[in-house]
């Protein structure tokens, strides 16, 4: 099993970002899907999940409306759209294989996200 992030970088409060999850050695769309992240000095935070079996989501309500996850079935990809960006959501961002609650049994290395002028 392997999950590799990219699509991280710098931005400007109010920017957008699109981070992508490359899923191998299973299928995305069998298991629910989350993204996590961690602050600077931070511990583990969920940020959204897509159920497997359909479209469903759930998103922290720190981010809900901002947030937008998404999944390709053909890529076996997962995706996290972010907008209106703000400077609390600098963290390195991970995608994982888990509900909201967790365990998140396979994690990526993450792909770091920073939000500042």
């Amino acid at each position: 099993v392997q999950l590799v992030e990219s699509g991280g970088g710098l931005v400007q409060p109010g920017g957008s970002l699109r981070l992508s999850c490359a899923a191998s050695g299973f299928i995305v769309s069998n298991s629910p899907m989350s993204w996590i992240r961690q602050g600077p000095g931070k511990g583990l935070e969920w940020v959204s999940t897509i159920y497997p079996l359909g479209l469903a989501s759930a998103y922290d309500d720190t981010v809900k409306g901002r947030f937008t996850i998404s999944r390709d079935d053909t890529n076996n990809t997962v995706s996290l759209q972010m907008n209106s960006l703000k400077s609390e959501d600098t963290a390195l961002y991970y995608c994982a294989r888990g509900p909201s609650s967790g365990p998140w049994v396979d994690r990526g290395q993450g792909t770091q996200v920073t939000v500042s002028s």
